[in-house]
């Protein structure tokens, strides 16, 4: 939201209960700020707002609380929550750090996927004005996509500053929310924001007052995460995604700037596609370009006025996957009133609420399948085919709708799945970082890991990524797998072998007979002894360069019929060499030189 009230004003950090609170203070000495540019100088410089002595962190699946303060411990860091959906840890820093230095140290690191800031983010709309007529409804041919469905039995979050639940336009669409603002069930709406984003999705029709949304029989899940001012944070944004999805709603909308920037929300995104949910974010409403890439998990939605342009205050770039009517845009005020109300935050919720005209057309759909519907049946404007101001297009539900009606989902085919690293073969040690590739044609939901019959851990977020604790294993062989599920069931497992290797110290060898410079004819007994500090698992005698023996245990004996020589009054040498291995493979060897 392009904010004037909220200029100079800062955000502050509690915790209570385990729940965090934002409030307003007096100065923003308590929000972090970073600047930033673009490095091609299509961007304006811009400040960075987040939380004080917070970062957030996810490590790889396995990697426990114990080792994970290892780490953040030299930071002074100290965990406040787990978002256990997606392991994403809230950590807390001391009132002297340096937040983006602590989260730029953990980049590249094995153990790590990510570390990033708690941004602070703020609604994306504009001010509302007095009502005017609904001009979007008939340009998206909602009225049309009615005759096949009205979002019946499906539920969509609106994540937002709570709604007016008692609006007569909304009651009864309601279902329970949450409040993750203050931690309590409490959803009313502190701002006006949410309840005209959720008019927008599902103001009631056939009602005879008001306004109708786009999916008008849709249940209305209202989870507030913001402050009065319309202020987040993106720990609260991915903790309220995640709770949607375990809620049972299919659709998510985000009208908060800049979500899809955040590693933390995407896993949280990427988690509610795994239980068949899809999630709209608004596209931004800087009137300008930005270069946020695109990302799979998120729906990104421009704004379109009347004429179908793209409106002056929408951000354009890379991640905008789709275009909606967002100037103008009649909908539900708090307080039971009516208001116009611009921005992209509310063409978010046009294609959420045609998601969810889709979902109740078909249930059946997984998220990938309805993309592809809602995209190829968009009404392509600007540059043909994909570009950066419209996406795949202007949302057309009519033909959504029509195309998730008829599309029949069949997934028979299983993921794709291979562990990249460590390599097959391999001697691994301690802590060790295990990365596993898998694809699919629909969607890979989760990835499990084991080591033998044990499970290490679950990822349900690309990249999949393990950490695996061996130092309480055996030396030895262990067999790692990895398997992959997708949402139709299908399942696929690839293993590789390694050795297991915390012993590092190599046998000691000795050979008693014969011993250095000893003339050796006929038949020789060679005589052979290891000793480990765990065990010897094998020794291999050698004579020059040939494997003529192998114990399997601490001693070996071996006789040798000594080649004679073929040279009259000469003498020759031959290299008696004894190797000796443990579980871990460590070799530690010894030789002798006889004279024949």
């Amino acid at each position: 939201m392009k904010s004037q009230e909220a200029k100079g004003r800062g955000l502050f950090l509690s915790i209570a209960g385990g729940v965090a609170l934002l409030g307003l203070v007096a100065s923003p000495a308590a929000l972090g700020q970073s600047k930033t540019s673009d490095p091609e100088g299509v961007a304006p410089q811009e400040t960075i707002r987040f939380v004080k002595g917070r970062i957030l962190i996810q490590p790889r699946a396995g990697l426990s609380d114990k080792e994970l303060d290892k780490l953040l411990k030299p930071h002074g860091g100290r965990r406040s929550q787990h978002l256990k959906d997606i392991n994403v840890h809230v950590v807390e820093l001391p009132r002297m750090a340096y937040e983006v230095v602590v989260a730029k140290s953990f980049k590249g690191h094995p153990h790590i996927k990510f570390a990033e800031l708690d941004e602070v983010v703020e609604l994306d709309a504009t001010t509302n004005d007095p009502y005017v007529t609904a001009w979007h409804i008939p340009k998206v041919s909602a009225p049309a996509a009615w005759d096949w469905s009205t979002g019946t039995n499906v539920t969509v979050a609106v994540i937002d500053s709570g709604v007016d639940g008692t609006h007569p336009d909304l009651i009864a669409r309601m279902v329970p929310g949450w409040n993750f603002y203050d931690g309590n069930t409490n959803t009313a709406d502190v701002k006006g924001h949410g309840t005209a984003v959720a008019g927008v999705v599902a103001g009631t029709g056939n009602n005879g007052i008001g306004v109708a949304g786009i999916s008008w029989n849709t249940r209305i899940m209202p989870l507030r995460v913001s402050d009065t001012t319309g202020y987040s944070s993106f720990s609260k944004v991915a903790e309220a995604i995640t709770w949607a999805a375990n809620k049972g709603a299919r659709v998510a909308t985000i009208s908060i700037s800049n979500v899809s920037t955040s590693s933390s929300v995407l896993s949280a995104a990427q988690y509610m596609r795994s239980k068949g949910g899809v999630v709209v974010v608004s596209g931004g409403n800087t009137g300008a370009y930005k270069d946020t890439l695109a990302s799979p998990y998120v729906t990104a939605v421009s704004s379109t006025d009347s004429s179908d342009a793209i409106s002056s205050f929408s951000s354009f770039g890379p991640s905008i996957d789709m275009a909606a009517p967002g100037s103008s845009i009649r909908t539900t005020n708090r307080g039971g009133d009516y208001g116009l109300w611009q921005g992209t935050s509310f063409a978010a919720p046009i294609v959420a609420g045609t998601y969810a005209l889709m979902i109740s057309a078909n249930p059946t759909l997984a998220p990938s399948t309805l993309d592809n519907a809602l995209f190829t049946s968009a009404l392509d404007l600007g540059t043909t085919g994909y570009d950066q101001s419209f996406g795949h297009g202007r949302v057309h539900a009519a033909a959504a709708v029509t195309k998730a009606k008829t599309t029949v989902q069949s997934d028979t085919q299983a993921p794709g799945v291979s562990i990249t690293s460590p390599s097959a073969s391999s001697t691994v040690r301690g802590l060790v970082s295990v990365g596993v590739t898998a694809t699919d044609n629909v969607g890979v939901t989760k990835v499990s890991l084991y080591a033998g019959s044990t499970l290490i851990a679950t990822d349900t977020a690309a990249p999949f990524a393990f950490s695996w604790d061996t130092s309480s294993l055996t030396d030895g062989p262990q067999t790692l797998k990895a398997t992959a599920y997708d949402a139709a069931g299908n399942v696929t497992s690839a293993s590789i072998s390694v050795t297991v290797g915390n012993d590092t110290t190599a046998p000691t060898v000795s050979i008693s007979n014969p011993t250095t410079g000893a003339k050796v004819s006929g038949s020789v007994g060679i005589t052979v002894g290891a000793t480990d500090n765990k065990q010897v698992s094998k020794i291999s005698l050698l004579i020059d360069g040939k494997e003529v023996a192998v114990s399997y245990g601490t001693s070996l004996s071996y006789t040798w019929s000594v080649p004679s020589n073929k040279k009259r009054n000469s003498t020759s040498t031959s290299n008696i060499t004894a190797r000796a291995y443990d579980a871990a493979n460590n070799m530690g060897s010894n030789s002798v030189t006889v004279y024949k």
